[in-house]
């Protein structure tokens, strides 16, 4: 058994140009389509976590003292809970957008493999 020839053989397959099939473009332009609107998401609703966390923070007194902080608390908690309720519909938005920029790709690149 020659070692060399198969190793030399590995270090071959990974500099030789690779061909793209159709199933790996499709998965590109889904990912594409689907990115922007979870990237959003997952960061809008970290930040409306963190609004939140932080109006219950100053609502419990933890933050501050007094009454205007509890009062300042309650109204950046309901903010925080707004933006966590709309984040799903703003995600449907974004994420329809995206289909509908690469759904005729999407479609004909669908069509082409299922015709094979």
């Amino acid at each position: 058994m020659n070692t060399d020839k198969i190793y030399a053989e590995q270090i071959a397959n990974e500099y030789a140009p690779k061909n793209t099939t159709k199933v790996k473009q499709l998965r590109k332009l889904d990912n594409k389509a689907k990115m922007p609107a979870t990237i959003f998401t997952y960061t809008f609703g970290v930040i409306c976590a963190l609004i939140l966390g932080t109006g219950m923070c100053l609502s419990m007194k933890v933050l501050g003292t007094g009454l205007g902080a509890m009062v300042a608390g309650i109204i950046i908690g309901v903010l925080g809970i707004i933006g966590c309720g709309i984040n799903y519909p703003i995600y449907n938005k974004i994420l329809a957008r995206g289909k509908s920029k690469y759904g005729s790709d999407i479609m004909k690149l669908a069509k082409e493999i299922s015709e094979e």
